[in-house]
């Protein structure tokens, strides 16, 4: 195949220059030019692009250089074109865009399996909550964000949305990690870790996003409003004026649960979306968390109004909040997007294991095999993941000009012998454990299943440490029951 050219100009550069045109042949490059080389060429067996047109390139190979995909084409085309300073081999490997997660409480990881088998209310009132502010610091979310990044990387995640307490420290081992993330400044009106109201949340949010705001081009600090029953109509209203005054998106938890959809309307008269549609909340970007029980009237409401949906099929079975209309949803013209939320109520941040449950769910519910096929769901957590999150013009699907986030997915396992089919092998076969390689902005953070940005036996040891001490804590209070 022709390769794709290159052509120096690109709005995601602060600085851009007019420049088409092919590089010199590699052959004109001298060996020892460093200087004259493009940073990575990733090979792959297959690269399925996620491109608007499906392309999917057999001997393929990307070629990325400061940050930036600059060409994709055959393996022969681009290296007769360019010479890298690094190569990532591509037999057995697949390559695609990295995944995104839509909806994530990171640091949550240090909660995994403190409290399983409940429904959502009792899970957060009478267990989450009162943990949170027991045992969650800075230090708690440092720990729980690096250990939550290593298990991301390590799965081929190489975007999340996160809500949680802390955002600074956050943002920081986001920066350290090299992944890219959307940080939310959690919105409550109760004391929690950081904050001890609502007001106090968005006067502490504003700073978070004025101190992020354009620091880091991975890094974009937003707002997070918890939800419609832990603010009222007027606090929902403020944090979207604060965000809109700071042009920047929000994340909140929508329509999750039948508690929340009874909550709203007895105390609104009106169910969750219809509310926030009435207060002026969908006038910014927002994406809207778990979103199960929509009616048949929000729906249009929500693709009118480019409502990023992020779904999240695991955590909804566990506290068994429903199954999502998702069919419905992306017939509607819904941008829809997949996510694990948090390690403590899924229990792990797999996305591959949500794109298979995204699927067969939405099948059974439905009883119509066809429905959420392979390459849809496959979007999900890619190109329409990234849409869905306000990002799809910057990743989500391998194309010239895109941010340089890639993945390499081993098909060596016995599990992809034979492989007919490799898109449906990568939704219905291929787990965290294939992972290969990890590319963000055009830096490797993973490469053939080393860890290279966090230091894992340091996270391990912390990890434990902390847990160990919350044990303590919760057996020390069992027994004075």
């Amino acid at each position: 195949m022709t390769t794709i050219r290159y052509c120096l100009i690109s709005f995601f550069l602060l600085a851009s220059v007019a420049a088409c045109g092919p590089r010199e042949p590699a052959s004109g490059a001298p060996d020892s030019a460093d200087d004259e080389r493009i940073d990575l060429i990733v090979r792959g067996d297959h690269i399925v692009t996620m491109d608007p047109a499906g392309t999917v390139l057999h001997n393929g190979a990307v070629a990325i250089d400061e940050g930036l995909i600059i060409a994709i084409g055959s393996v022969a085309d681009i290296e007769a074109e360019y010479r890298a300073k690094e190569t990532l081999d591509g037999n057995n490997r697949v390559v695609m865009p990295g995944l995104v997660n839509g909806h994530s409480h990171a640091a949550m990881t240090l909660l995994r399996g403190v409290a399983d088998d409940l429904d959502l209310m009792d899970w957060l009132q009478n267990y989450i909550f009162p943990a949170e502010v027991e045992f969650v610091d800075s230090e708690f979310v440092r720990i729980g964000t690096e250990l939550a990044c290593w298990e991301m990387i390590r799965g081929g995640t190489t975007t999340f949305v996160d809500m949680y307490y802390f955002p600074d420290t956050i943002a920081e081992v986001v920066d350290s990690c090299g992944m890219r993330a959307m940080i939310s400044a959690t919105v409550i009106d109760q004391r929690s870790p950081d904050a001890e109201n609502a007001d106090d949340s968005i006067a502490k949010g504003v700073g978070f996003v004025q101190r992020w705001q354009g620091r880091n081009s991975r890094i974009s600090p937003i707002f997070g409003p918890h939800a419609n029953y832990t603010l009222n109509a007027e606090q929902l209203a403020a944090t979207r004026a604060a965000a809109m005054e700071l042009g920047v998106p929000i994340s909140i938890h929508v329509s999750e649960s039948p508690f929340e959809l009874q909550y709203s309307q007895d105390t609104y008269g009106m169910p969750s979306i219809e509310l926030y549609e009435s207060i002026g909340f969908f006038e910014g970007p927002t994406i809207a968390a778990h979103v199960v029980w929509p009616t048949k009237e929000e729906i249009p409401i929500l693709a009118e109004r480019k409502v990023g949906v992020i779904h999240n099929p695991t955590s909804n079975m566990k506290i068994a909040s429903g199954i999502s209309p998702i069919t419905e949803m992306l017939d509607a013209g819904v941008r829809v997007g997949l996510g694990t939320d948090g390690a403590a109520s899924n229990n792990d941040l797999d996305m591959w294991e949500e794109m298979r449950l995204a699927s067969l769910l939405q099948k059974v519910d439905r009883m119509n095999p066809e429905v959420i096929p392979a390459t849809t769901v496959l979007g999900m957590a890619t190109s329409g993941g990234a849409t869905a999150i306000g990002l799809g013009d910057t990743i989500g699907s391998l194309e010239v000009g895109k941010r340089a986030d890639l993945i390499q997915v081993a098909f060596e396992d016995v599990h992809h012998v034979p492989t007919y089919n490799v898109i449906s092998h990568l939704v219905f076969v291929s787990d965290e454990q294939d992972v290969a390689s990890v590319v963000v902005d055009g830096e490797i953070l993973m490469r053939e299943r080393e860890m290279l940005t966090i230091d894992t036996s340091r996270v391990a040891a912390e990890a434990s440490a902390l847990a160990a001490r919350i044990q303590a804590a919760l057996d020390n209070r069992n027994r004075a029951k």
